[in-house]
């Protein structure tokens, strides 16, 4: 094991993030980025259709964009007073060729575009991403080759309704909307057979399929050895990057079937309701009728899955659930149930998802990062549908670890709808805002990590809105030359809603997503699966001098906070409409440095007016303004924009300080 002490000294006290120096510091970011997920080369995006012949030739190189290009990227993020990265990379990027074999060429590029992200002082972690296990099932993540390994045909998932595909199921002659792909349906596959037998295999193979052995080992251990594997290999390029602070475990990974009873179809708000034994049945070729709900329409309506009767096992592969006595096919041609509690009871003992599946995979995680570089940071998540925030996370998680859930206004992300300025129902029954709704959902949140050995960092890896919400009402208004920020007033309300909660309660986030090759066409958006969350696209850059321009609802994530704290934070507030930001802090004269807030020069303009405790040393630079304390004490400052200087007046007010 490698030892480093980060020149950032990014480290954990309780449930703060400190410095070298002891300064608390609040992490706010961007996932950088959204376009990570497909390969630049052929242009993968998903508006462009594919039959993934060329899974082990493709190459990420390019993706989140040219290194000539970097820099324009990076000042603009800095520019918006971000300072953390949750930087995107798929295992396929690493491993698509084939087993053990790497992409040196784009661990090359990787590294480049993360040493450049810290020359431009970002805090870096690394997210090896996923959204239903693959492209070739719906998504993004593993390579074309896991499924080969386990015995699945990829090319008959759309045949036999095991994946629900945008590159099989849009019609690329008429773009558009489309009801045979209907938008925010990805998710949907999580659940689908090809996905369930992935996840199930890949974190409890060696307990549900014992029989299948792949290279010499169980199948669970091959999967997630060279899942380990690809996340070594760039952890050893990363080795001497002092900014990067640590790595996600992996994003948003599926359940599989564990924990569920057999014949129990899976409650689901959106999407089809497969049981397991649904799901196998339809993997062997049967046909079968699996009730469909949605978000509006829960009591749902059954449909056919499977009518061609396409097994998705390779020639000469078998169902290893079928081989372990789980299920068969009876006389009548129809599935029977041999083991109706195959995957809820191992050993006469419950299964616990978490604890007997997930910590495994936490441990070796961890263990895989710190074997190249003992300081890095833990970011933990599991899967957005697991009902984690009522119980936590078990005792014995590995040291050092960070809880970074993920957080969506749900409804207006999968309806793409939100008027910002209605009442909204609360928790408890009464009528409220969205600024109350969305404090008590970060609140949960963050109680899942205050929980979590005696309390440790909360940092939302994933929050924020779509651009083409409301019948993509702004896109329609800036095609008809509209541009002012009217445009993107929903956003707007929504991320100040949002910051305002993650301001009270002291947690740190990464918004997602910044996506470089963003566009407002309808079937392209961030380019996969018609997702269009970006706070960038070059459809909004008219001016390249100016970093603001391609901005999208600026005004809502561009805005003070607290990056620093000679101390520790008491509390935090921005006022949007009066441009007023207060901090209290609780000075630490020991410390060596400086509070530092970000004050962004589109809201308080050149010299915002500034009250801080009489004889405090201060000052203005760059959009950073810097105090600091010589005696112990809780300090309160004020910083609001200064109307007089509109009316040409530069006087400045201020107790104290100069600039």
């Amino acid at each position: 094991m490698t030892s480093h002490r980060p020149s950032s000294g990014l480290h954990i006290d309780g449930t703060r993030f400190r410095d070298g120096s002891g300064r608390q510091v609040l992490l706010r970011g961007v996932n950088l980025g959204g376009d990570c997920k497909v390969p630049a080369t052929p242009d993968g995006r998903t508006h462009r259709p594919s039959d993934f012949a060329d899974h082990r030739t493709v190459s990420f190189v390019g993706r989140p964009f040219p290194l000539e290009e970097a820099d324009t990227h990076f000042r603009r993020l800095a520019h918006w007073g971000f300072n953390c990265l949750r930087l995107l990379t798929t295992w396929e990027a690493v491993e698509h060729a084939g087993p053990g074999i790497y992409d040196e060429a784009y661990l090359d590029y990787f590294a480049d575009i993360c040493r450049r992200a810290g020359e431009h002082g970002f805090h870096v972690f690394i997210d090896f991403h996923q959204d239903v296990w693959s492209r070739m099932s719906g998504g993004d993540g593993a390579p074309g080759w896991t499924f080969e390994a386990v015995g699945l045909d990829f090319t008959t998932f759309n045949a036999a309704g095991a994946a629900h595909v945008m590159q099989h199921r849009y019609d690329y002659a008429s773009g558009g909307r489309q009801s045979e792909y209907p938008q925010m349906s990805w998710s949907a596959n999580y659940q689908a057979p090809a996905n369930a037998i992935m996840w199930t295999l890949f974190f409890g193979g060696r307990d549900f399929a014992p029989s299948l052995q792949v290279g010499g080992a169980d199948v669970q251990d091959y999967l997630q050895s060279h899942y380990l594997g690809a996340m070594r290999a760039v952890a050893e390029r990363l080795i001497d990057h002092d900014h990067v602070i640590g790595f996600d475990t992996l994003n948003e990974p599926g359940e599989g079937w564990i924990g569920q009873a057999l014949e129990a179809p899976v409650a689901v708000t959106r999407g089809m309701r497969w049981s397991p034994l649904d799901g196998l049945a339809a993997a062997s070729g049967l046909t079968r009728w699996i009730e469909r709900v949605d978000i509006d329409q829960p009591n749902g309506r059954l449909e056919p899955v499977n009518r061609e009767r396409q097994s998705i096992w390779l020639p000469g592969r078998d169902d290893p659930f079928r081989q372990a006595g789980v299920w068969d096919i009876g006389s009548d041609g129809q599935p029977i149930a041999l083991k109706p509690d195959h995957f809820q009871v191992r050993g006469g003992a419950p299964v616990s998802l978490i604890a007997d599946h997930m910590m495994p995979f936490f441990r070796a995680v961890g263990e895989t990062i710190r074997a190249v570089r003992d300081d890095w940071l833990l970011f933990a998540e599991v899967s957005p549908f697991h009902r984690i925030y009522e119980a936590g996370y078990p005792p014995g998680m590995p040291e050092r670890t960070v809880s970074a859930p993920h957080w969506y206004d749900y409804r207006a992300l999968v309806t793409k709808r939100l008027d910002a300025d209605q009442p909204v129902v609360l928790q408890d029954g009464r009528n409220g805002n969205l600024a109350d709704r969305y404090h008590y959902e970060f609140e949960t949140l963050k109680g899942i990590g205050d929980r979590l050995d005696g309390g440790v960092p909360t940092l939302i890896g994933e929050c924020g809105f779509p651009f083409d919400m409301n019948g993509r009402d702004a896109f329609r208004r800036y095609a008809a030359g509209e541009r002012d920020a009217a445009l993107w007033h929903h956003q707007t309300q929504g991320f100040t809603a949002m910051f305002d909660a993650i301001d009270a309660l002291q947690i740190s986030a990464t918004i997602w997503t910044y996506a470089a090759t963003n566009s407002n066409a309808v079937e392209i958006g961030d380019g996969w699966n018609q997702e269009d969350l970006s706070i960038f696209s070059p459809d909004q850059r008219i001016d390249p001098d100016d970093p603001d321009s391609g901005g999208r609802a600026i005004d809502g994530f561009c805005r003070p906070y607290v990056r620093r704290a000679q101390g520790s934070v008491i509390s935090q507030r921005y006022d949007r409409i009066s441009r007023r930001f207060e901090a209290e802090i609780e000075i630490d004269p020991t410390i060596d440095g400086h509070t530092e807030i970000y004050l962004p020069r589109r809201i308080f303009g050149p010299r915002p007016e500034v009250m801080a405790p009489a004889g405090s040393a201060w000052g203005l630079v760059d959009q950073l303004f810097t105090h600091r304390g010589d005696s112990p004490a809780v300090i309160w400052l004020v910083i609001a924009h200064d109307d007089a200087e509109q009316a040409g007046n530069a006087t400045m007010h201020c107790e104290g300080g100069e600039v």
